[in-house]
C-alpha cells in the first residue's frame, strides 16, 4: 500500500485536468458523425488495446481477487455512464459550459470522502472548495431556456463521477493503475460490443455502428489515447492523495476547458465567467501551496523516539 504523497497526487491530477478536456473536445468535434454507443465502445476499446499489452510487457499481473474485481466492474459501469453523459452533453453545450456545470462534482466528492471514507477535511480545504464552487457558479450562466433538458446532463456527470472517484479511491491503492484501467477497458468491451452487434443486426440507429472516414478514425484514435492516459493520471493521483485533497484541484479543469474551447470552437466566456475562472484557479493554487507547506513541515519535524 502506498503512503499518501499529496504533492505527487496533485501533479497527476493536474495532468488529468489538461488531458480530459482535450479528449472531450475531440468527442465534441465528431459527436455528430459517430453514434454515442460506438463512440464510447471505441474509447474503451483503445484503452484496452493500449494498456493490456503494456501490462504484459511490464510484467504486471491482471488477476484480481473477487472483491476487487467486483469493485472494478462497478467502477467500469460508472465510468461508461459518466463518459456517455458527458459526450452527449457536448452535442448541445459549449465545452466550457458543460465542464463548468459538472463541477458540482468536487464538492460532492468532498462530502463523500468525509462521510463514506472517513477522510479528514479541515476548515481550510472546506473553505477552498466553497470558494471554488462560488467561482463555478459564476462561470455557469443559465442557459436552460435555450438548451432545454440536455443542460442537465452535466449534473448527471457530476453525480456519477463522484461515485466513480469514490470507488477509484477505494481500489487504487490495491491495484496497479495500468492493470485497473486495462481490465476496465476489457469489461466495457464485453458489455458494449454485443450491444453494437445487436444494433447492427436490427438496424437501430442509436446503437447501430457506422463506417468512419479516415479523418474521423484519426480523431477516434486520438480520443482513445487521450482518454486512456487522462484517467490513468487520475487513477495514479488517487493512490497518493485523499479524494478530499484532490477535489479542489479539479476546478482547474474549467480554465483549461475554456482555453481549449476558445482555440478549437471559438467559444469564449464573458466577463462574469472570466471572474469565476480566476476564482477557481486561485482556489486550486491555494491548495497546491498549502499542501507544499504542509509537506515541508512534515519533513522538518523529527521522528519521535522509539
Amino acid at each position: 500500500m502506498n503512503a499518501d504523497r499529496p504533492l505527487t497526487g496533485i501533479l497527476l491530477m493536474l495532468a488529468f485536468c489538461v488531458l480530459a478536456p482535450l479528449g472531450d473536445s475531440l468527442a465534441k468535434l465528431i459527436g455528430d458523425a459517430v453514434p454515442l454507443t460506438q463512440l464510447i465502445t471505441l474509447r474503451f476499446t483503445f484503452q484496452a488495446l493500449i494498456l493490456i499489452p503494456l501490462a504484459w510487457a511490464s510484467g504486471i499481473s491482471l488477476s484480481m481477487p473477487p472483491r476487487l474485481l467486483a469493485l472494478t466492474a462497478l467502477r467500469t459501469l460508472l465510468h461508461m455512464t459518466g463518459i456517455g453523459a458527458m459526450f452527449l452533453s457536448l452535442r448541445y453545450l459549449p465545452l466550457a459550459d458543460a465542464v463548468a456545470i459538472a463541477f458540482v462534482m468536487p464538492f460532492l466528492m468532498l462530502l463523500l470522502g468525509w462521510l463514506v471514507l472517513g477522510e479528514e477535511v479541515g476548515p481550510r480545504r472546506l473553505a477552498a472548495c466553497a470558494v471554488g464552487f462560488v467561482g463555478t457558479l459564476l462561470v455557469v450562466q443559465p442557459s436552460f431556456a435555450a438548451v432545454g433538458p440536455p443542460a442537465l446532463l452535466p449534473l448527471l456527470v457530476a453525480v456519477v463521477f463522484s461515485f466513480f472517484m469514490l470507488v477509484t479511491r477505494t481500489v487504487a491503492k490495491h491495484a496497479d493503475p495500468i492493470a485497473l484501467q486495462g481490465v476496465s477497458g476489457v469489461m466495457a468491451m464485453v458489455l458494449l460490443l454485443p450491444l453494437m452487434a445487436f444494433g447492427a443486426f436490427h438496424e437501430i440507429p442509436v446503437i447501430e455502428p457506422v463506417s468512419p472516414t479516415p479523418e474521423i478514425w484519426a480523431y477516434l484514435v486520438a480520443l482513445g489515447v487521450l482518454g486512456t492516459f487522462a484517467h490513468l493520471m487520475m487513477t495514479w493521483s488517487l493512490r497518493f492523495a485523499p479524494a478530499a485533497t484532490l477535489a479542489p484541484m479539479q476546478y482547474l479543469e474549467i480554465p483549461f476547458a475554456t482555453l481549449i474551447g476558445w482555440l478549437i470552437f471559438r467559444d469564449f466566456p464573458n466577463g462574469l465567467a472570466l471572474l469565476g475562472i480566476a476564482i477557481t484557479m486561485a482556489s486550486g493554487l491555494y491548495i497546491i501551496l498549502r499542501e507544499r507547506n504542509l509537506s515541508r513541515v512534515r519533513i522538518k519535524v523529527p521522528a519521535p523516539p522509539s
